[in-house]
């Protein structure tokens, strides 16, 4: 591990000791990541980076790129301990899985978030199955940190640590055993066009807002903006039209001639740079991202654009689907520290066979009942849906 005190040295002194790669990790500034990456593959050292979000090389043709800067996933609660309400009124999630979702339409690397537990708190060990989920259920990978009580207590093998750590490698297992789920495309029939100048990069910005209700949604950078991306899509929201070329603009309105609902941000709404240090969107945007967003869940209403989810207030979802739509993928990511129960899935298709997958259990057949619906008992913490829609349908 080099960070940015050590880099001077750090390169030529794993050569020496015979490490097979390096990781940077630490804000190396903004051409930091790849010079410092090109140093150890000269060096004949494998070399992964983790940097600011702003410093990200979203075009990368590495296999992995990362950050260490990452809101800690949960139920986010005040000092009172109340909860913490979001613009779409149910308890506001902490999660980094819209940033993410952003990343990785960017791209094809591997993401990795290293962001590390609250300094100075006590985590408990569901906490850490949320921040595993909440990276994994968007094809990322969170990098295993854990706290310093936690940490002395395992090293001294107590009995509840032992516990707790073995919680956590079942969940790790978990979605490394379905990680190709997990790489499938984004399926739903909303696309949010944003760029990095709309707060791509930053967590609690409109790609979490819509995942909050669960609507399935497609991020989609400009630069991957195209008739082909736009296939299937019912609703596209564009987020800061002034940064589309005349090309990209073009690709809009041919979308919207053909029938496409077409949604753009208020004129003139713009947001500051982000700064090297910033993860969240500042309470001045949150305000602007709120008038975006009522205007998008009074279009969108009580339409299904994919699948709806019943009873699922302190969970977030991803759904993805395979070639052809087949099969259709619900990640579920359980944020609260109690299991969720009687959960109610409506997809848009039918489907003719649905498999519920969960790290505690083995694969469980679910019933479909006659309107397409299925019931989920409980999750306890994560869980994949696997349905196989019926061949007629997509």
């Amino acid at each position: 591990m080099i960070r940015p005190k050590g880099a001077a040295d750090g390169v030529a002194e794993a050569k020496r000791l015979g490490f097979a790669g390096v990781v940077f990790e630490g804000n190396f500034g903004p051409k930091g990541p790849a010079e410092a990456r090109r140093e150890a593959v000269s060096a004949g050292l494998a070399a992964i980076v983790l940097s600011p979000r702003i410093y990200l090389d979203l075009e990368s043709d590495n296999p992995v790129i990362g950050t260490y800067q990452g809101v800690w996933p949960g139920v986010h609660t005040l000092d009172d301990g109340a909860t913490k309400a979001a613009p779409t009124g149910a308890p506001w999630i902490d999660t980094n899985s819209g940033f993410l979702r952003f990343v990785r339409a960017r791209g094809n690397a591997g993401i990795w978030m290293a962001n590390r537990p609250p300094e100075g708190e006590v985590i408990p060990v569901t906490r850490y199955l949320q921040a595993i989920g909440d990276a994994a259920m968007v094809g990322a990978r969170w990098v295993v940190a854990l706290d310093s009580d936690f940490d002395r207590r395992l090293l001294a093998r107590e009995e509840k640590a032992l516990a707790g750590w073995k919680r956590i490698g079942e969940q790790l297992r978990f979605w490394e055993r379905h990680r190709a789920w997990t790489r499938l495309h984004p399926s739903g029939k909303l696309a949010v066009i944003e760029d990095v100048a709309a707060g791509g990069l930053l967590s609690n910005g409109i790609l979490d807002m819509i995942a909050a209700r669960h609507i399935p949604l497609r991020a989609l950078p400009p630069p991957r903006l195209d008739k082909g991306a736009l296939a299937g899509v019912r609703i596209a929201l564009d987020i800061n039209p002034p940064a589309l070329s005349a090309e990209q603009t073009a690709v809009l309105k041919s979308y919207a001639r053909d029938g496409g609902m077409l949604l753009s941000a208020p004129p003139g709404w713009t947001f500051p740079p982000q700064r090297v240090d910033q993860i969240i969107v500042d309470n001045s945007e949150v305000e602007k991202l709120e008038d975006v967003w009522h205007g998008v869940n009074m279009t969108i209403g009580r339409e299904n654009l994919g699948v709806r989810l019943f009873n699922v207030a302190t969970m977030r979802s991803e759904v993805v689907a395979g070639a052809g739509g087949k099969p259709v993928v619900i990640h579920l990511v359980n944020y609260s520290d109690y299991p969720v129960e009687n959960i109610t899935v409506r997809p848009l298709a039918h489907g003719t066979k649905a498999t519920l997958y969960t790290p505690e259990g083995e694969p469980e057949e679910l019933e479909i009942f006659e309107n397409g619906e299925m019931d989920i008992a409980v999750v306890e913490t994560s869980a994949i849906l696997v349905l196989e829609p019926a061949e007629h349908e997509h």
